[in-house]
């Protein structure tokens, strides 16, 4: 079994994934994790680097390979994986790879408050970050893949996790992965 979670920054599908993946003994690859180890290895901020990766689109080509080659490799290892990233969902079902596919996500308020609290700066300032990175985001995505992240038709579960604790969506994706799996 495959669970592809996507969301935008703060939304909480990084530590939904990795509570799911904890709980439920699946592997976990996280394109978040990956994107952010490029930026150090550059020298660069976040925010940088994914403007970098605006000029450049084969940063994300790359990277998108990369975990691709990660879950085929579980795939065939056996393994039951939690795939945490914006474009996994859109990837993963190009690549002919099946998955229940869940958007996690939450009013800009909400996220920017969640990341102001996590990396110590103002809301202000993580509002700003975080509308830059969207934006950066969608043009790369567009312009690299033709995916529009907004477009939430291709998702099995979509949560608004403003209101609910980790644990309480990982609930609601075990409770996908059950009847997916019927």
């Amino acid at each position: 079994m495959i669970v592809a979670i996507s969301g935008p920054p703060g939304s909480g599908k990084t530590t939904v994934a990795e509570r799911f993946a904890r709980d439920h003994g699946y592997e976990m690859i996280s394109a978040g994790s990956i994107f952010r180890e490029r930026a150090k290895d550059y020298g660069m901020s976040l925010e940088k680097f994914g403007r970098y990766a605006e000029e450049h689109p084969d940063v994300d080509r790359e990277l998108d390979e990369e975990v691709i080659r990660k879950v085929r490799k579980l795939v065939v290892a056996g393994k039951d994986i939690v795939v945490d990233g914006r474009l996994q969902p859109w990837l993963l079902e190009k690549h002919g790879i099946p998955c229940v596919k869940v958007l996690i996500d939450a009013p800009l308020a909400v996220r920017a408050e969640r990341i102001a609290g996590r990396e110590g700066k103002s809301v202000k300032e993580a509002t700003k970050e975080v509308k830059e990175r969207e934006r950066s985001e969608r043009a790369r995505y567009s312009k690299v893949y033709g995916i529009d992240v907004r477009d939430t038709s291709t998702f099995d579960l979509v949560v608004d996790s403003s209101d609910k604790t980790p644990d309480e969506v990982a609930r609601l994706i075990e409770e996908a992965v059950a009847t997916w799996e019927r």
